[in-house]
């Protein structure tokens, strides 16, 4: 049985396999009111901002979230998934793409001065005990008072793919099948707002619930 930092390392190559077909999980159609939501929704997140993107995957969101953007740096650890993000109708003046380790954001980043980050449908996968770290080092990237969002998924029942087991530390694992027949299992964790009040102790933040998704906003 795999750890939790196991399964986070092998994650990357689930991901660059399931590349050409993630974007499938996108159809379903009761979601539908909850994704056309998010995407109006973040455009507005980003308008005039300098935006920092972690794990950008295939870039779902950018159409609608770079368009009102100053700037837009995503990155991911997977050249796999950014090139079917740079197939995106994208304004390449203002949007642009670097392989990072979300993980391992480099130093570089910081002389940056992002005043946005974004990641999507990232944070549930991080484990519970690299939260802390992996915040630090995306704010260490950014401009103070920069604004933060995060969206993900909720978990709801007869919907999303089961918890088949959790190890002791609280995370959540998933079995999930590929096309081409092959099982992974995957860290899928579904944060509440009182797990965030504790990973930001003391400051203002935002944490709201739609029927498939939660959507987090707070200043670095």
């Amino acid at each position: 049985m795999q750890t939790s930092d196991n399964v986070a390392r092998v994650m990357p190559r689930y991901y660059a396999q399931r590349a050409a077909e993630y974007e499938r999980v996108f159809d379903k159609p009761h979601r539908q009111p909850d994704i056309a939501a998010l995407k109006a929704w973040l455009r507005a997140q980003f308008a005039g901002r300098r935006v920092l993107e972690v794990a950008t995957g295939t870039g779902f969101w950018l159409p609608e979230a770079t368009a009102e953007a100053t700037a837009w740096l995503g990155t991911d650890i997977n050249p796999e998934v950014l090139a079917l993000a740079r197939e995106k109708a994208l304004d390449f003046d203002r949007v642009s793409f670097q392989i990072a380790d979300a993980y391992a954001l480099p130093a570089s980043l910081a002389a940056c001065r992002f005043d946005a980050a974004f990641a999507g449908l990232w944070f549930s996968h991080v484990p519970v005990s690299r939260r802390a770290a992996w915040l630090a080092q995306l704010q260490a990237c950014l401009a103070p008072g920069a604004r933060v969002v995060l969206i993900d998924n909720r978990y709801v029942a007869g919907d999303s793919t089961p918890i088949v087991r959790v190890d002791d530390e609280g995370n959540g694992f998933q079995q999930r099948q590929l096309s081409d027949g092959s099982t992974h299992e995957v860290l899928k964790n579904f944060p509440t707002a009182a797990e965030f009040e504790a990973l930001l102790p003391g400051r203002r933040f935002e944490f709201r619930e739609l029927d498939y998704f939660w959507t987090l906003v707070f200043e670095a």
